[in-house]
Formats: structure tokens, sequence, C-alpha cells
């Protein structure tokens, strides 16, 4: 299966829909990373308390991002000790990072357009967010290379030849 998932679709199928069913794994790659909110029952909640909630389950969680996250996401990160455990919950700063993508379990990606904030892809009113186009799919030919790839950014191969190297506030190798 390969859809195409439009505007609010990206909160609906994938945030509240896909991300949740996560058992192992769950790799986030992300432009911009700033707050974001999903509803839990009648409440919105940060999303931070979905992850909170899967590293809480044993899923290990990869967070990919480029730069430092907005304000309001590193208070409310200091919410959720559960994510101060480097064995499930890892994160990585790349400032050369552009993909939007996500891996659950090896099973499901989504690759678009869609970062990780409010408008991009979180339960904004249809008037306030982004206007956003992504694939989700379970085809092994589209997910195998999309996992190699973030996984080779993960491991940081390209840091030793990178050329903002040395402006880089973290580099991961």
């Amino acid at each position: 299966m390969t859809e195409l998932i439009l505007n609010r679709e990206h909160y609906t199928r994938l945030v509240a829909g896909e991300i949740p069913k996560a058992t192992e794994f769950l790799w986030i790659a992300t432009a911009d990373l700033k707050d974001l909110h999903v509803a839990r029952g009648k409440r919105f909640v940060p999303f931070l308390a979905v992850l909170a909630d899967l590293v809480g389950k044993g899923v290990h969680v990869r967070l990919m991002h480029a730069k430092e996250p907005g304000p309001r996401f590193r208070e409310d990160f200091d919410r959720y000790p559960e994510l101060l455990h480097p064995e499930l919950f890892e994160r990585i700063l790349c400032p050369r990072l552009h993909t939007k993508a996500v891996i659950i379990d090896g099973r499901t990606a989504y690759l678009g357009s869609a970062n990780l904030t409010g408008a991009g892809i979180g339960a904004k009113n249809d008037r306030r967010r982004n206007w956003e186009a992504g694939i989700l799919t379970d085809e092994k030919h589209l997910l195998e290379p999309l996992m190699a790839e973030l996984d080779t950014l993960w491991m940081g191969t390209h840091c030793a030849s990178c050329q903002r190297r040395s402006t880089c506030p973290d580099p991961i190798a």
C-alpha cells in the first residue's frame, strides 16, 4: 500500500493513527522541531507525551532534527523524564538535515513535506495549518533504502567530509 496524504491527514493518518501503533522502534527525521500538540480525550497534550508513552512501553525512539527545538518544545521536554533514558530515546542534531520522514517498526514509512510542528503535522485548525503533501507506505522497496539513508545519517557517516562541520553545534561523529 502506498497512499497519498494531504494537509490534515498528516495528523489523522500519521500522528494520531500510525505513530501510536509503534511497538519496537520509531524514527523521526525533521528539519524543524516546534511545539506540537495532539488530542488526548478532550484535551490536547504535547506530542512529547506520545513519545514518552512509547518509550514507557519499551519502544526505541530516534529523533533527528536540523536545528534547536523551539522554546515551548524545550519546556515540555523537561516534563517527560521517560525521555531522559538514552537507551530508548535518542536525539541528534544535524544542520544539513532537511528530510521529513517517519519509520514505524520497519513496516510503515512516511516521506513528505511536513516538519514536526503544529502547523505542519499537528492538530491545528485547518485555517492555521500549512499545506502539506506526503506518502504513507508499507512497500519494502521504498522502506529499505529510506531506512538505510536515515541510519547512515544517524551514524554520522557524512560528518567527516561535511563542509559545515566547523559550524555544526553538535557533530554526530
